[in-house]
């Protein structure tokens, strides 16, 4: 069993290891001359997530990656018979430096239109943008401007040519242009005419300089003779000054001294001063650092014994409360148990008076069925026999309703016949039918031979 275990968990742990070495591995560094381009389900808009520098995490399966070398490249472009725009034939070899950029749009940029590509296709394909930009250019300007003014020329390659490589992702980081030829001879003429005129200004400024070559010399000897003249007189008064000078300056260097002598002792006494404060402080410092350290550690055993505390009230709190809780468990058990005593006996009670009720109502049932059957199976009658069984018990409560009545005297009102009590007992007796009919409603019927007595009874007072 032990065995078991030690193998499962030394699997699992395999497994564990296997996973994590395998993310590591799909977490990819970019180096600083590179781009790293994640490809794939990326989340966002965009065909790809460039990082220049950094690392990121590439998902398996769903993502893969590339990079993107940020070295730069070297592309020679000789262009050859270019027109001008004085239509000249001209020839311009130049060398252009470019690279992929890191910028964010521009690298996207490579990333879609770089990505598989190998450094030499992607020489070739600046070469050919760069040549047709380079036509464009010359076509726009004079052979005058192409030869003195190479500022504009080359700030007009780097706004065409740079525009254009941006597009594909590549950024142009130098231009050099080595020389501009013409077949015609149009720039050698210019060159020679710049040449002759470049040397008869120099002849006219090097007859300017003789000439003024020979003023100054003029000028310079007899400025010459009047500084000397200067010189010795003032080499005359400056012996006097010196004399009076050296001995200001004896003087002044015992003064010096004294005055270092004292400067010296009041620096040696103020260095023994400090030095002594010094040392004071450091010791104060010392003894303030001990009390201090002394305080904290009071201040930790008072925090630790306030834990101690805290945790032995927190303990014997949780105890009350599981206690608490568990009696409360107990009592809540308890009343579920008598509340479910109560229960079964209400229901054992209702049960037994249900069955009561059943029992009397089956009996009640074959006793009217036994009477049906007495009754030569009429059910009218059988409920007129339990209608009479049932008169006794009914004039025995009307009479208890009224037997505490104290009554002196009955008052019998009749139609005016003067048959008295007769008359009245005979409208009673002729109620049966009316009673009947009420009864009819409800689906119980007085005995027939009741009802059609008290008819009877009624038809012979009408004739009378």
């Amino acid at each position: 069993m032990s065995s078991g275990i030690i193998g499962l968990g030394a699997f699992i742990a395999i497994v564990t290891v296997l996973l994590i070495l395998f993310f590591i591995s799909r977490y990819k560094r970019c180096p600083s001359n590179k781009i790293l381009v994640v490809y794939g389900k990326t989340g966002g808009e965009s065909s790809a997530k460039c990082y220049a520098g950094g690392a990121a995490f590439v998902w398996p399966v769903i993502q893969d990656y590339q990079y993107l070398d940020l070295t730069p490249l070297s592309i020679d472009v000789n262009l050859q018979d270019a027109l001008s725009k004085q239509n000249i034939r001209v020839s311009v070899p130049a060398q252009f430096t470019v690279g992929i950029s890191n910028k964010p749009v521009m690298m996207l940029a490579a990333a879609e239109r770089l990505l598989n590509l190998d450094r030499a296709s992607i020489n070739s394909l600046a070469h050919d943008i760069i040549m047709g930009q380079m036509r464009l250019v010359i076509a726009n300007m004079d052979i005058e401007e192409l030869n003195t003014d190479r500022d504009k020329f080359v700030d007009s390659v780097y706004t065409n040519v740079g525009d254009e490589l941006n597009k594909i992702g590549l950024e142009l980081i130098n231009v050099n242009v080595t020389d501009i030829q013409d077949e015609s001879g149009y720039i050698k003429a210019l060159g020679q005419e710049a040449a002759a005129k470049a040397i008869n200004d120099a002849k006219v400024k090097v007859a300017n300089e003789v000439k003024t070559g020979s003023i100054g010399e003029a000028l310079a000897g007899q400025e010459q003779r009047i500084k000397v003249a200067d010189a010795n007189s003032k080499a005359e008064i400056g012996e006097a000054k010196a004399d009076a000078a050296a001995t200001e300056g004896k003087n002044t260097a015992s003064i010096a001294i004294a005055n270092s002598n004292a400067q010296r002792d009041i620096e040696i006494a103020e260095a023994e001063r400090k030095s002594t404060a010094a040392q004071k402080v450091a010791s104060a410092k010392a003894l303030e650092e001990a009390y201090t350290a002394e305080k904290m550690a009071e201040v930790a055993r008072a925090e630790m014994e306030m834990a101690r505390m805290k945790a032995g009230e927190i303990v014997q709190a949780e105890i009350a409360k599981q206690k608490a809780v568990i009696a409360a468990q107990a009592e809540a058990e308890k009343n579920r148990e008598l509340a479910k005593g109560e229960a079964d006996a209400i229901l054992e009670k209702l049960t037994a008076q249900a069955k009561g009720t059943e029992e009397l109502l089956l009996k009640q049932a074959e006793g009217f069925k036994e009477l049906v059957k007495a009754a030569n199976g009429d059910p009218n009658s059988a409920i007129g026999y339990l209608m009479i069984d049932k008169l006794a018990e009914l004039t025995e409560i009307q009479t208890s309703a009224i037997k505490d009545l104290d009554i002196d005297k009955v008052v019998v009102y009749d139609n005016g016949s003067g048959k008295g009590v007769t008359n009245f007992v005979q409208g009673l007796y002729g109620m049966f039918p009316q009673l009947n009919d009420y009864l009819k409603q409800n689906g119980l019927q007085l005995p027939e031979a009741l009802v059609k007595g008290s008819e009877d009874s009624e038809s012979s007072d009408s004739e009378e």
